[in-house]
């Protein structure tokens, strides 16, 4: 049995967890609480998190499913180098980030989740992972000569191959000939 890729796992919890900052942050702000600046903090701080958890990584076995847009912001990741392809960075940072916005009740959950994530990451840091991004493949092209098939000789439906009958030498001849065709069957016009 393969081993769990742990950086997976915290990418979508830390990705969620920015999610539900920013919607606590306006819910605190748009609610004018008390303490609202937490929540324009939380906003910012969801807005950094979603942008910077949103390229995901590289499996390092199987495939990995990219994300719609995500190559445009993988190389605004890719920029930082070591800040965010380390993930010892990344669960101090997300921990940093989540501490201002465990002050307001609004955004309380978002902090916790922001915790999980970055245990998450602290984990996949001491198991030896680290984030590559996802390159795009180069296409092969085929080789035109290689691809090009025979077009099939007779019109469909056509039968599998082991029903299928060779024409025998009489009716090649018959149908070059342009003659008519002898129904092998007998064909009797009976009207009740």
């Amino acid at each position: 049995m393969g081993q769990i890729e742990w950086a997976m796992w915290a990418n979508e919890q830390a990705l969620a967890s920015g999610l539900i900052l920013i919607t606590g942050g306006i819910v605190a702000t748009a609610g004018r609480f008390t303490q609202w600046y937490f929540g324009a903090y939380s906003i910012a701080a969801g807005v950094l998190i979603c942008l910077l958890e949103y390229p995901r990584g590289k499996r390092k076995k199987g495939s990995t499913m990219e994300r719609c847009g995500q190559k445009y912001l993988t190389t605004v990741v890719k920029l930082f180098g070591p800040l965010t392809r380390n993930y010892y960075v990344r669960a101090v940072l997300h921990f940093l980030l989540s501490v201002p916005a465990g002050f307001l009740l609004a955004t309380i959950l978002g902090t916790v989740c922001l915790v999980i994530a970055s245990v998450i990451y602290l984990l996949a840091a001491i198991r030896g992972e680290q984030w590559t991004p996802i390159e795009p493949k180069p296409k092969e092209r085929p080789q035109v000569g290689g691809t090009i098939k025979q077009p099939p000789t007779n019109p469909p439906p056509r039968p599998p191959v082991e029903v299928r009958k060779k024409p025998s030498v009489d009716e090649e001849e018959a149908a070059s000939a342009g003659g008519p065709q002898v129904n092998p069957i007998p064909v009797t016009d009976e009207v009740v």
